[in-house]
């Protein structure tokens, strides 16, 4: 089981990145996704998640109308676009994998199955 996030990096406040999460090893189309991010000191906080159909999205309320969680199961890889970055946002992003979750569960980290080693996301001037 892989979880491989990418592009993450340095960036200027109000810039953009686009992160990747490729998935190998698992049944990948029944599972639903989740970012969450971690800052040195601080807990794990819930960033965005997607249905394993793409139907729901969800969103952590310092993200929303910023970020937008899509996914091309074809090619096994779910996307988070983060615009209008804050210093706030640096953090290392990590994907994840869940399954069988409802709704409540789908932003909580103890629900996902498979995770990813994450991406260094960097917002400074």
């Amino acid at each position: 089981v892989q979880l491989q996030a990418s592009g993450g990096g340095l960036v200027l406040p109000g810039g953009s990145l686009n992160l990747s999460c490729a998935a190998a090893g698992f049944n990948y189309g029944d599972y639903d996704i989740g970012w969450f991010r971690q800052a040195p000191g601080r807990e794990r906080e819930f960033v965005a998640a997607i249905r394993w159909r793409g139907e729901s999205k969800y969103y952590g309320d310092p993200m929303k109308g910023r970020f937008t969680i899509s996914r091309d199961n074809a090619k096994r890889t779910v996307y988070l676009q983060m615009n209008s970055l804050k210093p706030e946002d640096t953090a290392v992003y990590h994907c994840a994998a869940g399954a069988n979750l409802i709704s409540s569960s789908t932003t909580m980290s103890r629900f996902y199955q498979y995770w990813g080693q994450g991406t260094q996301v960097t917002v400074s001037s």
